[in-house]
């Protein structure tokens, strides 16, 4: 059996599965897919800061407290505490108006709980991509790992470069929305970068560190750098891209 392919359109985004079932059969292959679509609508449920009623909207307008939150809230607020650390206060989801806003982490979390249920259910290989944050695992082929196209920020059509993939890939841009990231420091848009990816082995710190790194620009690279498994690259307004030393890149400007 082939590759199986689905999108499906969630938490403000076009989510995309590339699954090899390898000995899974198509009918237990689709329903884990069904099962990870399960997951990230759960995910929009209680996360969602447009919904009126999401548990996330509710605590941010002091409703409720996070203990009478769903768990997944508390876990990923811890997350976002551990993520504002290590980026050296540059992602911050306590510095956003209008209440914690965790929206750089959680789309990550949520596409890493995806491919947890692919893989779950004995999935041979498979590629999530939830918006431009990746996770995969397995090979597509044997031998031969996934590769990722990051997008050129100045042309929709190009990568700036492919990688190889063996984890998350997560790509913060100005590209579709402008100077949507705030500096946390303070509280205004920033242009330090036009677009910065991170790549690493966990999609929700990943996710978090390239919208840190939106926001800090090549100054936020060493935070990146001093992760063990975490590399990252930064394109400034010259359209120069910057990387640290270990980025797994296979080829620029395609």
């Amino acid at each position: 059996m082939g590759d199986l392919r689905h999108t499906e359109e969630v938490m403000g985004t076009v989510v995309s599965f590339a699954v090899h079932p390898g000995t899974l059969d198509e009918l237990a292959a689709r329903r884990a897919i069904r099962r990870a679509c399960a997951t990230l609508h759960r995910a929009d449920t209680v996360f969602s800061t447009w919904k009126h009623e999401s548990p996330l909207s509710r605590l941010r307008r002091g409703e409720i407290t996070v203990g009478d939150a769903p768990a997944e809230v508390g876990e990923v607020l811890q997350s976002c505490s551990y993520a504002r650390e290590v980026s050296g206060g540059w992602f911050d989801p306590w510095a956003m108006p209008g209440g914690v806003d965790p929206t750089g982490l959680v789309k990550g979390w949520a596409a890493q709980r995806a491919l947890a249920d692919l893989e779950s259910a004995g999935v041979e290989a498979a590629m999530v991509n939830a918006g431009g944050d990746v996770i995969v695992s397995g090979e597509p082929e044997p031998g031969r790992p996934w590769r990722v196209g990051i997008r050129h920020p100045f042309d929709g059509s190009r990568c700036i470069c492919v990688i190889t993939a063996t984890g998350a890939v997560a790509t913060s841009g100005t590209y579709e929305r402008g100077p949507h990231v705030l500096d946390p420091h303070t509280g205004r848009p920033t242009g330090a970068a036009v677009s910065a990816t991170v790549v690493g082995p966990d999609l929700a710190l990943a996710d978090a560190l390239a919208t840190g790194l939106l926001a800090a620009g090549e100054a936020g690279l060493a935070n990146v750098a001093r992760l063990p498994g975490y590399s990252a690259m930064v394109v400034g307004g010259d359209g120069n891209p910057i990387t640290t030393d270990d980025f797994p890149l296979d080829v620029f400007a395609v």
